[in-house]
């Protein structure tokens, strides 16, 4: 019997999990093959060496409070490697100060007016107490997170807080995301007949831990960076990795399908296709247009990782890192380039050896601000080094910096996000053999992508097997 073939299309997170889980499930004999255009796999995770150590450039953490990825991790042999932060906590720039990340708050959103007092003006505060007099909230459909925050409290809330947390998660604009894909369980809350965003965030937000505990790490990542996760699935799936190599056509033919290289033709069983929605968009146009259709409308944003390595003896602040509001300016009018600085080996401590050069990391770009990146790597480094110097008075030369840039790099959860998610699965589902999954569909971190890429295994897997139902059900059961 010829053996069982499966084309992966996209070779980041997303892309080698599903090898891997596909191995998993159709076994040694199976042929699973994936296709990268890049150079590399790893896709938005990737680890250099910089400055004496494995660096992250790309995501540099996962939610750890979701299991996909630690379970993963465990799963493939690497759990001594699962590292935490540190206790150190992050601040935000916002109104011409730094203050200490104000905790009793969900994504920004308060769940007391005491809890976001230092970063608030007075007339805020009032607003934010007060909001839970206000009118009920009904949401009809979706709705902007700016706009709701802006209509219940004013503006310093959205700007000094919700979108500065949005923008490291998304690269985004809080008047341009929509709430239930970003904040599901404050949208949940609300449906469920919660009637302020102040209360909402109260039921949503962790009590403080007892005396003497403390609350499990939020985020974990690996001691050896993230690209080893990749490079530990890609050798564990036993998959055929082809880099540079652009799949230019999809197609269905009789007994499954055909990928179009260019110069040559791949026929294949079964395809999850693990790429961004521009990509999935060309690629599903002919065969499964509305679900091309649907990808056609996420907007991406671009966003550069500056990366920076400063003599042994430099005081670096002693928190986490720094979030940047956006209408935030230097002392001089000079608005900032930064969105953020992570304060590494502050946050993490097998970053910061003893006597070895301390790391951090700029973030640069938000939607819509394409031009805070259309700068030579020279420049963006000096203006993000201007930033550090306002935010710390650190003026010291870098002994090695490093940019990397990430065009396209993050999906906009916009209004409506999961309805255009819902039509994708609804019009793939009718397509035997054929599966999504990436951070376009239910969230850009690495456990929702893990997910996404474990579910369309399954869905391809059980085709190849037999199992496959053409109606009902759906790809998956989607974490919130």
């Amino acid at each position: 019997m010829t053996p069982t073939s499966v084309a992966v299309i996209g070779g980041g997170v997303s892309g080698t999990a599903a090898a891997y889980r596909l191995r998993r499930l159709l076994g040694p004999a199976a042929e699973i093959t994936v296709f990268e255009q890049a150079d590399r796999l790893g896709g938005k995770l990737r680890t250099i060496e910089f400055a004496g150590r494995g660096f992250d450039v790309g995501a540099e953490a996962f939610l750890a409070r979701r299991g996909e990825a630690t379970e993963l991790i465990t799963e493939l042999g690497m759990a001594e490697q699962l590292v935490h932060p540190t206790q150190a906590g992050a601040t935000v720039r916002a109104g011409g100060r730094t203050n200490r990340l104000p905790a009793h708050t969900l994504m920004g959103v308060p769940a007391s007016a005491e809890a976001v007092r230092e970063v608030l003006s007075e007339q805020a505060l009032r607003r934010v107490s007060e909001e839970p007099t206000l009118p009920p909230i009904e949401l009809d459909g979706d709705v902007a997170v700016g706009a709701l925050l802006r209509e219940r409290f004013g503006p310093e809330v959205a700007d000094r807080l919700v979108d500065p947390l949005l923008g490291g998660v998304y690269a985004g604009r809080a008047d341009a995301l929509g709430l239930r894909a970003t904040m599901p369980a404050l949208a949940r809350a609300l449906d469920r007949g919660v009637g302020s965003l102040v209360a909402a965030a109260a039921t949503l937000v962790p009590a403080p831990p007892q005396k003497g505990t403390s609350r499990p790490p939020v985020f974990g990542t690996l001691a050896g960076g993230l690209g080893s996760l990749v490079d530990r699935l890609a050798e564990a799936s036993a998959a055929t990795v082809r880099l540079g190599q652009t799949v230019r056509g999809l197609c269905r033919t009789e007994t499954g399908w055909r990928l179009d290289l260019g110069a040559e033709a791949v026929l294949v069983d079964g395809v999850v296709l693990a790429v961004p929605a521009p990509a999935a968009r060309k690629l599903l146009a002919d065969t499964v247009p509305a679900a091309a259709n649907a990808f056609a409308e996420v907007e991406l944003a671009s966003m550069a990782v500056v990366a920076l390595a400063l003599p042994p003896d430099v005081a670096l602040p002693t928190n986490s890192g720094v979030l940047i509001a956006a209408d935030d300016r230097h002392a001089d009018g000079t608005p900032f380039t930064a969105k953020a600085f992570t304060y590494s080996g502050r946050k993490w401590a097998h970053l910061a050896p003893a006597g070895e050069p301390l790391v951090l990391r700029g973030s640069v770009g938000r939607a819509g601000e394409a031009a805070s990146l259309q700068v030579e790597d020279e420049e963006l480094v000096s203006a993000v080094l201007a930033d550090l110097a306002e935010l710390t008075g650190i003026t010291a030369k870098p002994l090695e910096t490093s940019v990397t840039r990430w065009g396209g790099g993050l999906p906009q959860y916009g209004v409506g996000h999961l309805d255009r998610v819902s039509a994708i699965e609804a019009a793939v589902r009718e397509v035997p053999g054929l599966a999504v999954a990436g951070a376009s569909l239910h969230g850009v971190g690495v456990p929702a992508c893990i997910a996404t890429s474990q579910a369309a295994a399954a869905r391809v897997a059980a085709h190849l097997l037999g199992r496959y139902r053409p109606t009902g059900g759906t790809m998956g059961a989607w974490p919130a």
